[in-house]
């Protein structure tokens, strides 16, 4: 139910800032008092905000959406981003909007109205928050809230705050935390004639033999699963009874809950017990994935599923109008694209990412880390012929997606006996298109990816064996036109960049497989300076960046998200300080192609171009329906001041047809700029840093990077879709 603004009396502070905004802007003051109704007031602001915006002629035609696309972008003004996003307020006034990611809220966009009713009355039932940010939009529409763009030194610093897993005194202190961890490990682990048979002391081993025997199993990613945190009271112990009181009641809270909780030892030891001067909320990023926030355990039970497309109905196309040989192991939103998840334990995962979009498969039950039950069966091989057959029959599929959970949780021989069938599927699907004429062939398979954060959770996993399995397949399948091998992680923070996660990826880089890198932008991560540096540091041990996500809107996700106003100032501000210039357009493009050289190449790239590290990834957000965008415009906000964002879907690739009858994507950010800049301060961080973030209202999606273009075929395929219905 919406609530009636005219009968909600405004707080003090809400007041206070209510006449600061108009004492600020005397011509405001003087609409609204020499109005004789709100309407006039509202067409008296339009023509003001069209004042401005007429200065700049293509400002004009961004705003009427006669040009789209960063061309575009890049020519309006600071004083145009406010202009128009006051013209879309007041084009978008009075409309309702269902937010289905707060229990189905419903928020009325009436931003003039409530100055209105304020002014007058003194009611409208507006938050602080909403004032703030009109008070920062007018000042930025006059010119008072300068665009603040920081030099390359500046960013360069900011990336100095940071320090990074590889650093000799943090690598010190985690082996401390690796010592501390064994020895009281060490207590729970019986003689071999009880329980666990692989992890088992023989008789009359002393203290130290069973150490030594410790650190042996220390290097055995399976010892890590064995031995993995399931409760909040081992956690405080392993942490040296570091938690403060409140959060152990926040974590007792949420195992009664029922919310499933995994840590393994090497992860928790990436975690400060105690924190020296020098490494002061580094290390935040991780530990805001293993402490579970208050919005997250009061939601757990009423989670959704994000996507669209992960809400499916036997013998009915998803969301984006893809038929799929199975819900549950066959995801597909793009034409040339899809994804397999295993029935195998590549469906479990290493840890809980506390924004993972699939929490509510946790909920349900089934991603609770039992990995026995994970274990294949023995109807899993014959499954697996059937739902590879629908990439063999598809006319346009050419990039497979193997995932999870994750890819890497699967046994050796399981992912050995997957890759194999890939590869076969492959080579039958090549084999057929000889016959098929040119302009009539289908795409053939060119790109194989491996999704999984064990890179970051448990490195140890990135064993030899492993690696030859990765290399052999590697070797054969670029017989038959696969060409692009990708290993798809996800480094959360340079804290988890250690010497380990380098060893892993190097072994995986020695092979030919190229490993690129997924953030999501949580609060933590979404520090000055903070991705900038994960990004450098990727780079150095050979990883390059894919994505930023801006965590998802869910009412769970409140506590990590970063509103998309930062990702924009991030990508302006910051990022560009690792622009690749585009006469390497092509140099990069061949990256791939010798990834065994992939650390001496990005060094070399580098330094050629004087940057500290390759801007290779988008911000995006994934937007239910539509797919990855920051294509926005902020139309409205809410009376607590979480604006209101109307996406469009990236135009730079390829969607499913469906894209052009689905519209636009509206999302109610998940907390106000206000509130996420007070917990930026609560961080320790300096709120004037970021003051230029609430001018940031629009957005556009950076155009693909060269080195994740699909290769081009030397034939010609069809043009026609298979496996869809619109």
């Amino acid at each position: 139910m919406i609530y009636i603004p005219e009968k909600i009396a405004l707080s003090a502070r809400s007041l206070t800032l209510l006449r600061k905004l108009f004492r600020e802007n005397p011509r405001l003051d003087e609409i609204y008092t020499q109005s004789a109704s709100l309407d006039e007031a509202k067409e008296k602001v339009r023509e003001w905000s069209m004042e401005i915006l007429n200065e700049n002629v293509e400002a004009v035609s961004y705003y009427k959406g006669e040009k789209s696309g960063r061309s575009s972008f890049n020519k309006l003004r600071w004083q145009d981003f406010a202009a128009i996003r006051i013209l879309d307020y007041l084009d978008n006034s009075g409309r309702e909007f269902s937010n289905p990611y707060r229990n189905g809220e419903e928020s009325l966009n009436v931003p003039f109205q409530l100055l209105w009713l304020g002014i007058k009355n003194g009611l409208g039932g507006a938050k602080p928050l909403f004032f703030q940010d009109m008070i920062h939009l007018f000042r930025q529409l006059n010119n008072q809230l300068p665009q603040y763009i920081p030099t390359k030194n500046q960013v360069e610093g900011w990336m100095e705050r940071w320090h990074d897993g590889l650093n000799p005194n943090v690598v010190r202190i985690r082996e401390e935390n690796k010592e501390r961890i064994i020895r009281i490990l060490m207590k729970s682990i019986n003689s071999c004639e009880v329980g666990d048979t692989r992890y088992c002391f023989e008789h009359d081993l002393t203290d130290e033999q069973k150490i030594e025997k410790m650190h042996e199993w220390w290097d055995d990613y399976r010892f890590h699963l064995r031995f993995a945190v399931r409760s909040p009271k081992l956690l405080n112990e392993l942490l040296d009874y570091s938690l403060d009181l409140d959060t152990q009641k926040i974590l007792e809270k949420a195992e009664k809950k029922g919310i499933p909780f995994f840590v393994n030892p090497y992860y928790l030891s990436l975690l400060n017990a105690r924190t020296p001067d020098f490494t002061a909320s580094s290390d935040l990023a991780i530990r805001h994935y293993v402490i579970y926030s208050k919005p997250l355990i009061d939601q757990f039970g009423n989670i959704q599923a994000w996507e669209k497309e992960d809400k499916i109905e036997h013998g009915k196309p998803n969301a984006a109008g893809w038929l799929l040989p199975s819900h549950r192991c066959v995801h597909r939103r793009y034409p040339e694209v899809a994804i397999l998840i295993p029935d195998t334990m590549g469906r479990a995962c290493g840890g809980l990412c506390v924004s993972c979009q699939r929490m509510y498969d946790f909920q349900r039950g089934n991603l609770n880390f039992n990995l026995d039950k994970l274990k294949p069966n023995e109807t899993w091989d014959e499954k697996l012929q059937r739902l590879l057959k629908y990439w063999e029959e598809d006319t346009q599929l050419r990039d497979i997606l193997i995932t999870g959970g994750d890819a890497l949780m699967s046994q050796n021989k399981s992912l050995k006996k997957i890759l194999d069938a890939v590869l076969e599927m492959a080579i039958r699907k090549a084999e057929a298109n000889k016959k098929r004429p040119d302009g009539e062939k289908f795409a053939e398979i060119q790109r194989i990816r491996l999704g999984t954060r064990l890179l970051a959770y448990l490195p140890q996993r990135v064993t030899k064996e492993l690696t030859q399995i990765l290399g052999d397949f590697k070797q054969r399948a670029s017989k038959y036109g696969v060409k692009q091998f990708i290993i798809q992680t996800h480094f959360e923070s340079p804290m988890e960049v250690t010497p380990e996660s380098a060893l892993a990826v190097q072994r995986l880089v020695s092979v030919g497989w190229t490993v690129t890198n997924q953030l999501v932008f949580t609060s933590a991560a979404s520090r000055r300076g903070h991705t900038a540096k994960l990004r450098k540091v990727l780079n150095d041990i050979g990883v390059i960046s894919y994505y930023t996500f801006s965590v998802k809107g869910f009412l769970e996700n409140t506590f990590n998200y970063a509103t998309n106003a930062r990702a924009v100032q991030e990508q302006i501000e910051e990022k560009v300080i690792g622009h690749i210039p585009s006469e390497f357009s092509q140099d990069i493009k061949k990256f791939p192609l010798e990834a065994e050289r992939m650390v001496e190449n990005l060094k070399q790239l580098r330094e050629k171009a004087n940057i500290p590290f390759l801007a290779t990834d988008r911000n995006v957000i994934n937007l239910p329906g539509v797919g990855k965008s920051l294509t926005f415009r902020t139309i409205g906000i809410t009376r607590w001041g979480r604006r209101i964002l109307e996406f469009d879907y990236d135009h730079t690739r390829w969607h499913s047809p469906i894209i052009n009858k689905a519209g636009k994507v509206v999302i109610i950010e998940s907390k106000p700029i206000g509130e996420y800049m007070h917990q930026l301060e609560e961080m320790g961080e300096d709120p004037k840093e970021y003051k230029s973030v609430w001018g940031y209202s629009i957005g556009e999606t950076e155009p693909r990077t060269t080195i994740y273009e699909y290769p081009e075929y030397d034939f010609t395929i069809t043009g026609e879709l298979k496996n869809i219905e619109i």
